[in-house]
């Protein structure tokens, strides 16, 4: 049997990675508006791209359907977020940024994207560029893997 050191382990050394980042970009919104990461992330999906239902949100987050759904639920009971029937399924609810949710988001975006600079600013612009080239790749892996297809 073969050990497995985690410390050399990709998905473990990739899950430790994104936990403290994702702890230290928190810093920046959930004290002063009191939001969770996964509140957040909703938030920042719809801040570019409002009108979205929750499973795209799940989809393009890649977060577990069950997360985005008691974050919308915090989100709306906070009135930063509305949702709508949508106009071509009448099924489908359509989620948007209040202007207090709109709000938020142009306050901290731009914190955002200040804490990823600061972040990768001990790396060169290839170095980044490789680095995302390599997560997206990666991706697509994962997700072709858990289609069945690799």
């Amino acid at each position: 049997m073969t050990d497995l050191n985690l410390d050399d382990y990709m998905p473990y050394r990739l899950s430790v990675a994104s936990n403290q980042v994702s702890r230290l970009i928190a810093k920046l919104y959930s004290g002063r508006f009191g939001l969770s990461i996964w509140q957040w992330r909703v938030l920042a999906i719809l801040g570019p791209e409002d009108g979205l239902t929750a499973g795209a949100i799940a989809s393009r987050a890649a977060m577990d359907k069950m997360a985005v759904s008691r974050a919308v639920s915090g989100l709306l009971k906070r009135n930063l977020v509305s949702r709508t029937l949508s106009p071509d399924d009448g099924r489908a609810r359509v989620l948007r940024l209040t202007s207090d949710g709109a709000a938020i988001y142009r306050e901290v975006a731009p914190l955002a994207k200040a804490q990823e600079q600061r972040l990768l600013a001990q790396f060169t612009a290839e170095e980044v560029a490789a680095a995302k080239r390599f997560l997206l790749a990666l991706q697509r892996c994962a997700d072709a893997m858990a289609d069945g297809k690799k």
